[in-house]
C-alpha cells in the first residue's frame, strides 16, 4: 500500500469535524513529502479541508451543507503537543464564550508557557500570549477564571455587576481542591487579580484559605478597577475601587 492509499483510508476512518495533522496520519516523518502531494489531491476532491499550513479536517456534512469544526476544534493542534495540552484560548474569545462580552473579536489570543503560538484560520488572526503557570488539561480551566479578573476592566461591553455574578458562580462551582490550586495560581499574577479574587471568595468565605491572597499584597497599594462595594462589599477591603 503507497502512500496515498495509506492517507485515505487513514482518513476515512476519521471522524468527521475533527482536525489533524500529518503525524495523525500513521506516517513516517520520511513519507511527508509524499503526503503533501496526497492531501493537496484529497483537498481538490473535496474529502477534507486544509485549516493552516499541515493542518487538516474532514468536514461534516449536514442537510445545510459542511460545517466548520467549532473554534476549539480548529485550534487543538496548536493547543496541543501529541497529547499533551501546551496552551489555551484566552482574550475576548474567552471571555465571549464565558458569557462576559457579547462582541465577537476576529483576532484569538493562545496563552501557553512552552512556545509561542501565532498563526491565521481564514480571516481570524491567531496572536501568541505568555501564561503565568504550566499548563496542563487539569488546570487551563482554572487559569480561564484568573485572566478574565486579570482583564475584568478592559473586558469590552462588560456589566460589571454581572460580570462579578458571573465570576463568582463560577468560583463557587469549584470543589475545595480545585479553590486551592486556584489561589496558588493567583500568587503568579499581578497584585490586581489577587485582591480581585480575595474580594470575590472573601463574599462567600467557606473556610477557604484565602489568608496568602491577603499577605502578597501591599496595604498602600490600591487597586482600581472600578468597583465599589456597592457592586461587590468586600471590595474596599481588598483595597479595591
Amino acid at each position: 500500500m503507497n502512500v496515498a492509499e495509506k492517507i485515505e483510508k487513514k482518513i476515512g476512518r476519521m471522524e468527521e469535524g475533527l482536525t489533524f495533522k500529518y503525524e495523525q496520519l500513521g506516517i513516517s516523518k520520511e513519507e511527508y513529502s509524499a503526503a503533501t502531494k496526497a492531501t493537496e489531491r484529497l483537498i481538490r476532491k473535496g474529502l477534507i479541508k486544509r485549516v493552516s499550513k499541515g493542518v487538516f479536517y474532514k468536514p461534516k456534512k449536514s442537510r445545510f451543507g459542511e460545517l466548520k469544526p467549532r473554534e476549539e476544534e480548529l485550534l487543538k493542534p496548536y493547543l496541543f503537543e501529541g497529547n499533551k495540552r501546551v496552551g489555551y484560548i484566552t482574550g475576548n474569545s474567552l471571555y465571549n464564550r464565558m458569557g462576559l462580552t457579547t462582541q465577537v473579536s476576529n483576532t484569538i489570543k493562545i496563552a501557553s508557557r512552552s512556545k509561542r503560538i501565532s498563526t491565521k484560520l481564514g480571516k481570524v488572526e491567531v496572536k501568541p500570549l505568555k501564561s503565568y503557570v504550566d499548563i496542563n488539561d487539569k488546570n487551563y480551566y482554572l487559569l480561564e477564571i484568573l485572566d478574565a479578573l486579570k482583564d475584568f476592566k478592559i473586558i469590552p461591553d462588560l456589566d460589571k455587576k454581572s460580570g462579578i455574578k458571573l465570576m463568582q458562580s463560577r468560583i463557587q462551582k469549584l470543589d475545595p481542591k480545585e479553590k486551592k490550586t486556584l489561589i496558588k495560581y493567583a500568587l503568579e499574577y499581578p497584585p490586581r487579580v489577587r485582591a480581585f479574587l480575595g474580594a470575590i471568595m472573601s463574599v462567600n468565605s467557606k473556610g477557604e484559605d484565602i489568608l496568602s491572597l491577603k499577605e502578597s499584597l501591599n496595604p498602600l497599594t490600591s487597586y482600581n478597577l472600578g468597583i465599589d462595594d456597592a457592586i461587590l462589599p468586600t471590595a474596599s477591603q481588598w483595597f479595591i475601587e
